[in-house]
């Protein structure tokens, strides 16, 4: 192969799947094999399980694998916890993945006896993966008088070449704290995988970053992973829907109904398939309600749905309603109530749930919940994030209704307390006001991206059949002060 030539052969790096939901996105595809990886990061981030749960998902009788552990501590300890894990499959055990311990030679300090025996249980078994763990403690165990920087170096340098002579796929797992700390092992790496995990008020939020993958394009960025039965599960960002997707087509043919005639009629003729609406109220004004409607007229129309309900059980809005939908599975529920969400991972629930019933209308209720869900480390973030998100479920083709609390101010008119008005395509107000010492609510459509709306300020109702939208308040003026006041006889003849 020449080097520099236009007509070079490429080489062809096959990639494994590595087992682990979301992480072949994050790095690209699949985990490059024959690569020589290092699993980095504090204790109790995730890497013990995370390279167990590879392991387990990879090895076969053809591609057996090798886990070298090198504390004092048996393998058949480490094995008592990972048996908790849904992925653990004992029968691997007998002839797929052998479990060998490292710590006599470990303790002797001499880094030579350590690459010997791994090069002579190599050999023997002839794996396809190799994990050594914890690779940190062999680095620890040497004595400086048997070795020194220059013999770790090459240390390493060998068994990274030995190991690409057998053709297995290595993984060394070891405890750092950060990514600044020199040592050699990370410029040998061909892979250099960091798990991170932060601590805020009541918070624990664990990070994966992919820091290095030769000869593969990764996804940049810290990804926020959860631990469960089920093992480790990576929550990559959504991905942003391209130019093509972004500008839609005008004039708008497709409408769907609200679930509320008047609405519908105020729209234009009901909300274009595919937008997004956001409706902003204070509390109590009905926004959850009419969410609802919304899912419900989908499911008459034989569309599916999904819900993500912040405030309350999905199953609790509009009592029996929406409960009888979800147990026909003809809506689908994101569970909202884990800790330390990010919205990375409600943004790959809601689209896994999509995906599934092959939904059309998704709703969110509410933003003012769904921050107060997240963990701290991920507030600061949450315009950007929320972008991303509208734009990742718009290239779906689904049709989004958020909710937004928003406190009754009348000195000034806003829509949103996060600044994410601009994302969405409608928009529609509920506000209360006070006429003749009566409490009441007023609708309007205030936006409705490249068609025809009505501008008018009107009254609703709420009971138990839903919302119901009256007249306009023709003979008041003042109606968004809150107070509105009767106009003179005078003006309304002249209006």
């Amino acid at each position: 192969m020449t080097i520099g030539s236009n007509n070079v052969n490429k080489a062809n790096i096959n990639q494994l799947s590595t087992g682990v939901p979301g992480l072949d996105e994050v790095l690209g595809g699949g985990l490059p094999e024959y690569s020589f990886n290092v699993l980095a990061g504090p204790p109790g981030c995730g890497k013990t399980t995370l390279a167990h749960q590879m392991m387990f998902a990879l090895a076969t009788p053809e591609r057996p694998a090798i886990y070298f552990t090198v504390l004092g501590e048996p393998p058949l300890k480490m094995l008592r916890y990972q048996q908790q894990f849904n992925f653990f499959d004992n029968e691997k055990i007998k002839d797929s993945i052998h479990f060998i311990n490292l710590a006599d030679e470990t303790a002797t300090g001499d880094l030579d006896k350590v690459l010997k025996r791994i090069v002579m249980e190599v050999e023997t078994h002839s794996p396809g993966m190799v994990f050594v763990d914890s690779f940190r403690s062999v680095v620890l165990a040497s004595r400086p008088e048997n070795s020194s920087f220059l013999t770790l170096q090459q240390f390493i340098q060998q068994l990274g070449i030995q190991m690409t002579s057998w053709q297995a796929t290595t993984f060394l797992i070891g405890e750092y704290f950060t990514e600044s700390e020199p040592n050699p092992v990370f410029t040998v790496a061909d892979g250099l995988i960091w798990l991170r995990q932060s601590v805020q008020r009541n918070s624990v939020v664990r990070k994966l970053e992919i820091m290095k993958m030769r000869g593969q394009p990764t996804l940049s960025g810290l990804h926020t992973f959860r631990i469960s039965l089920e093992g480790i599960k990576v929550f990559a960002p959504p991905q942003l829907a391209s130019a093509d997707q972004a500008n839609t087509e005008w004039p708008v043919k497709k409408r769907l109904c609200m679930g509320i005639p008047e609405l519908d009629a105020m729209m234009g003729g009901g909300l274009p398939s595919g937008y997004s609406v956001l409706v902003a109220g204070p509390s109590g004004s009905g926004k959850s309600i009419l969410a609802a409607a919304f899912l419900e007229e989908g499911a008459r129309n034989g569309e599916t749905g999904v819900i993500a309900a912040f405030e309350q059980r999905a199953n609790r809005t509009r009592g029996s309603a929406i409960a009888k939908l979800i147990e026909k599975d003809l809506i689908g529920v994101v569970d909202t109530r884990v800790s330390a969400l990010s919205v990375d991972e409600i943004s790959a629930l809601l689209i896994a749930e999509v995906r599934r019933l092959n939904a059309t209308r998704v709703v969110i209720d509410s933003l003012s919940g769904f921050e107060l869900t997240l963990a701290p480390t991920f507030r600061e973030d949450f315009r950007e994030s929320m972008a991303q998100m509208v734009s990742a479920l718009a290239s779906t083709g689904v049709t989004l209704l958020m909710t937004s609390e928003l406190e009754d101010r009348y000195t000034d008119l806003r829509f949103s307390p996060y600044g994410t008005a601009f994302l969405t395509d409608a928009i529609i107000v509920q506000r209360y006001i006070e006429v003749q010492s009566h409490l009441e609510r007023m609708i309007a459509v205030v936006k409705m991206r490249g068609s025809a709306h009505s501008n008018e300020l009107r009254l609703f109702t709420i009971d138990e059949e839903g919302i119901h939208i009256g007249t306009m308040l023709r003979d008041h003026e003042g109606l968004l002060g809150g107070s509105p006041t009767r106009r003179s006889s005078v003006d309304y003849v002249d209006g």
